[in-house]
């Protein structure tokens, strides 16, 4: 095909409104209009709210989370109407960048659907499930998976609004931010959640914990670890509960020899609380290495946990030794990892857990793209995010100006979802639900920033009313 002459004038539909989709439209808006051209961008949310893993994924006790918040607050903000300033008849309410929540694409709206309106459309659906982990006793009652807890103390409204914490000793398995995030939540003291923007069933809930002590797993040692050492150095932090680590998983650990500086500067966290002396906290967090999970015992729900000691050959592989050993827990938390959401209608690597893609260009389907997790799997911090949207928009980019995309046909998307009386939330909604949540922290009893909305319902009325509750 020819190549473009004229500025490129595109329409574009994201799925998926969590920090990979708003990174793409952000990168988009501002490629195009670079260019002299103009675009119109989609960004879909099955969530009556934006932001993905920002506000449903990570643990509410993080300061850093405001700081990801309003950045991508101002990038949805920041393109307010495509026609703004260059004096054409296209309606001002027109906006580059239109956040429609509240709207599950392959259910309420089809894939193919949104392909014959647009010119391409960027899959950004992350992952939101767990990874599985395929030991016996996976299943007993007890065993939970990590990002189920997660959503449910960060108040996702398709969870349910209790959790059993009956349990005294606790595993969890993996060694992740995602593991300490689990571990630290369960082991802090729900009086020092308070000020934060946990949803009141959620601290109810912590509050009448029964957890001691709280054991972390991972399968290598500690100069392996998956953290970073913001995450480490919050666990010091807590207040009354007692870090225990064990001397035999240091031996041969030397802090200098370390691959990089941040791993220099855990270890050295890690060797200086071997060094405390013995606590007398009322909870304690025991971080284990050289562990990897056999099974999880018990009859009828979670009695204990056997775990077979690792360590490494001399070209660094992982062996698992004969040696086994079982601690005594009532509860299990699973995070071994993430898997990506797959979306009905796109091509799905189900072994993987990603779209099959080639920089971004989803295999064999010209006009569709993906990026984030479902783009190169559950790996990598925000930085990574938005690195990996500049490549997917790089080559949409290419492929407009090579003429490659296909013409959009049909009306405005909305006219579609009113006629399904699809009840979508937008932009405008959330600014409303953002203000609501706000208030409700102001007139709680601990004043908070926010106190967030938990049902979805609740949500979608609030966004698509704007009515503050009194």
């Amino acid at each position: 095909m020819p190549m473009s002459s004229s500025p490129l004038a595109l329409r574009v539909a994201i799925v998926g409104a969590g920090p990979a989709g708003i990174y793409a439209g952000n990168l988009l808006a501002n490629a195009v209009r670079d260019r002299g051209g103009r675009v119109e961008i989609d960004l879909f949310e099955s969530l009556p709210a934006p932001y993905g893993l920002i506000r449903y994924g990570v643990a509410p006790d993080h300061p850093r989370i405001k700081g990801i918040v309003n950045s991508l607050h101002e990038m949805l903000d920041a393109f307010p109407a495509a026609s703004e300033g260059e004096g054409e008849a296209e309606p001002a309410a027109r906006r580059t960048i239109r956040f429609i929540g509240n709207v599950e694409v392959g259910r309420d709206i089809a894939l193919d659907e949104l392909r014959e309106r647009y010119h391409a459309v960027i899959l950004a659906t992350g992952a939101i499930r767990d990874a599985a982990l395929d030991i016996p006793g996976v299943d007993l009652a007890g065993s939970y998976g990590a990002a189920d807890f997660v959503a449910w103390f960060d108040g996702h409204p398709d969870v349910a609004r209790t959790w059993p914490l009956e349990a005294r000793e606790v595993a969890v398995i993996g060694n992740g931010n995602v593991a300490l995030d689990v571990a630290r939540v369960l082991a802090k003291h729900a009086v020092d959640l308070r000020s934060t923007e946990i949803p009141d069933n959620v601290l109810a809930g912590l509050e009448a914990s029964a957890v001691t002590d709280v054991h972390v797993f991972g399968r290598r040692g500690p100069a392996d670890i998956k953290f970073t050492p913001i995450e480490l150095r919050e666990l010091g932090e807590v207040r009354d509960v007692d870090i225990v680590l064990h001397d035999e998983d240091f031996d041969g650990v030397d802090p200098t020899t370390a691959s990089n500086n941040q791993l220099k500067v855990m270890l050295r966290t890690l060797n200086g609380w071997r060094d405390r002396p013995a606590g007398t906290a009322s909870r304690r967090l025991h971080l284990h290495f050289w562990h990897a999970p056999v099974s999880i015992e018990g009859d009828g729900r979670v009695e204990s946990i056997r775990f077979a000691r690792t360590t490494t050959d001399a070209d660094g592989r992982l062996v698992i030794t004969d040696e086994v050993r079982e601690y005594p827990i009532q509860a299990v938390y699973r995070a071994v990892g993430y898997y990506g959401t797959q979306v009905n209608g796109a091509p799905f690597d189900a072994a993987r857990g990603v779209v099959p893609n080639d920089g971004g260009r989803v295999d064999d389907e010209a006009g569709l793209y993906a990026t984030g997790w479902i783009k190169r799997g559950p790996v990598g911090l925000i930085g990574h995010t938005k690195s990996d949207a500049l490549e997917t928009i790089t080559n949409l980019v290419a492929d407009a100006e090579a003429g490659l995309l296909s013409a959009t046909d049909g009306p405005d998307v909305l006219d579609l979802l009113d006629e399904r009386a699809t009840e979508y939330t937008t932009w405008d909604g959330w600014l409303a639900l953002d203000a609501h949540e706000r208030h409700l922290g102001e007139t709680h009893e601990h004043t908070r920033e926010r106190v967030k909305v938990v049902p979805r319902e609740e949500q979608v009325a609030v966004s698509r009313d704007g009515a503050l509750v009194p």
